[in-house]
């Protein structure tokens, strides 16, 4: 059941708004609707356990682990002194 719901927003949040729902063929309505409803299932679903990673992500991991330590800068400087010798 759908029910009005009155806000005060600054008239120029409301028509960069209301440009961005006519360009992406939606209502304003519904993309505050859509929003309100992410914020809540994040709330409930806590800190994302129930998240879940896609097949395609997955088949994406290279199984290569890397050092917590890692100085990634060093690292990156000497890969760029040894390819530009």
């Amino acid at each position: 059941m759908d029910t009005k719901l009155t806000l005060k927003l600054d008239k120029y949040v409301i028509e960069q708004a209301k440009e961005y729902a006519s360009s992406h063929k939606r209502s304003l309505s519904r993309i505050i609707e859509s929003y309100l409803k992410s914020l809540v299932i994040q709330k409930d679903s806590g800190d994302n356990k129930d998240l879940q990673i896609s097949p395609f992500v997955k088949s994406m991991s290279t199984g290569v682990k890397i050092p917590a330590d890692l100085d990634y800068k060093t690292e990156y400087s000497s890969y760029l002194t040894e390819k530009y010798k």
